[in-house]
């Protein structure tokens, strides 16, 4: 009887190990999937894909402040790669830059007219401690002026597809506190406005088509006419500083903003391993807030998601990856993905995804055959990556999935002309024979 009765209370025990234990995973996802960010708007993006991983009003058009000079960033370091100007182009500063940067409202670094500066200096000024009086400078270096510079601004965000902005001057400012120095062809009373998801997307082409950003956003010092320049960014690796309580692994950029009509902003990214993620907040109310706040963002995008392989490089559907060839030496021919899909996933939830198909129409016949010759390697198509869980929030850039190349596992040689006339004759007797059934089929029916 003893035996018995200890049996069971071990039985008992282990029961209710495994359900504290779900039911403390159950409020960890919910926990999770509940994400209290206190911010008007957020997002996080998987740089790699542009898959978004959260988000909070994200299409709400806020002004973003000094985000505004990622644009600017990204028409500098375009200018540059471009062989326009180079980073040891030099330019002097105007009387409208020289205006800002005299003006303490303004944050001015103070720059000294009649000298020459390199666009890697003025870059630096406007990445490390975004400063408004060299960001018009490159502004002016670039476009001849601001309000052409803003042309190629609002320009360059359509060729982008950024969903929601408008850009009315380089730094972000207010154009009524510019007085008459508002951008010619701009509304003086206007402001920069961008959603978090535009802000995101800007940050996804800035990383990616131009990661040398990165070198810049992440200096921690340097220095102008002698004067420190000190990186506003409180969660980079700072040591013996008050920011190491904001510190977050892998941080390397990328631009904080704040005006009062903008609050506090911040687009932060970090790197961990193989995994880049790219985050958003707008409209918080300190600067303590949007570095906070941002450091769930990341810890979210970090623990809940994993980055995984789920199709790897010659998948094929099953009865699925196979096209009719037409005028080959071989009647049809296979296909197969040229690359493996990965993406960032949450854990466990990989056998939510599967791919669909997209062949190119333009490769097909008429009968919707592909015409031999054929060669192996081949693209006719695309797989898209699909999500077949509860909540999808898309990707950045607007696409339904990822996508990667569909090609044909082998090459089919074309008929020689006597096969391929044979061939025509046959097909020829064959149409007659079966029109010939038809009519006697019409007079006894």
């Amino acid at each position: 009887m003893k035996d018995v009765m200890k049996k069971i209370s071990i039985l008992v025990v282990v029961a209710l190990l495994m359900i504290t234990t779900f039911s403390m995973n159950s409020l960890t996802v919910q926990a999770a999937e509940t994400l209290d960010v206190e911010a008007e708007s957020a997002i996080i993006v998987d740089a790699n894909t542009g898959k978004i991983l959260y988000e909070k009003q994200s299409d709400l058009k806020l002004p973003p402040a000094s985000m505004t000079k990622m644009m600017t960033e990204y028409l500098v370091l375009e200018a540059i790669n471009e062989g326009q100007i180079s980073w040891d182009t030099t330019t002097q500063i105007g009387d409208y830059a020289y205006w800002l940067s005299a003006n303490p409202g303004f944050s001015g670094i103070g720059l000294i007219q009649d000298k020459n500066y390199t666009v890697r200096q003025l870059y630096e000024g406007m990445a490390i401690i975004s400063d408004n009086a060299t960001t018009v400078a490159l502004a002016e270096l670039i476009a001849g002026s601001e309000g052409e510079f803003v042309k190629m601004m609002n320009e360059k965000a359509e060729e982008l597809g950024l969903p929601e902005y408008k850009f009315v001057n380089s730094t972000g400012l207010s154009n009524v506190d510019l007085g008459e120095n508002y951008p010619e062809g701009t509304d003086p009373n206007a402001d920069n406005l961008l959603s978090a998801r535009s802000a995101a997307l800007l940050a996804y082409h800035l990383v990616n088509d131009y990661p040398e950003a990165l070198e810049y956003s992440s200096t921690l010092l340097s220095e102008l006419d002698g004067r420190p320049l000190q990186n506003l960014n409180w969660m980079l690796p700072w040591e013996d500083n008050n920011f190491t309580q904001y510190r977050y692994e892998g941080v390397d950029g990328l631009k904080t903003g704040h005006t009062d009509e903008a609050g506090y902003c911040f687009t932060g990214t970090a790197k961990q391993g193989d995994r880049r993620i790219i985050t958003v907040v707008m409209k918080t109310d300190s600067k303590a807030k949007r570095f906070n706040e941002t450091k769930k963002l990341m810890e979210y995008g970090f623990s809940q998601f994993e980055t995984t392989e789920l199709f790897p490089a010659g998948y094929q559907l099953k009865k699925e990856s196979i096209l009719p060839v037409s005028k080959g030496k071989e009647e049809e021919v296979e296909f197969e993905t040229a690359e493996p899909i990965e993406t960032m996933i949450k854990a466990g939830e990989k056998d939510l995804y599967s791919i669909k198909y997209e062949i190119d129409e333009e490769k097909l016949t008429k009968d919707g055959t592909l015409e031999a010759p054929i060669k192996a390697g081949e693209k006719v198509g695309e797989a898209i990556l699909q999500y077949n869980g509860d909540i999808d929030y898309g990707y950045i850039n607007g696409e339904s999935g990822q996508r990667v190349d569909l090609v044909t596992t082998n090459a089919v040689e074309k008929l020689n002309w006597f096969m391929l006339t044979l061939g025509a004759i046959g097909d020829f007797f064959s149409n007659v024979f079966t029109t010939v059934v038809d009519f006697f089929k019409g007079l006894f029916s």
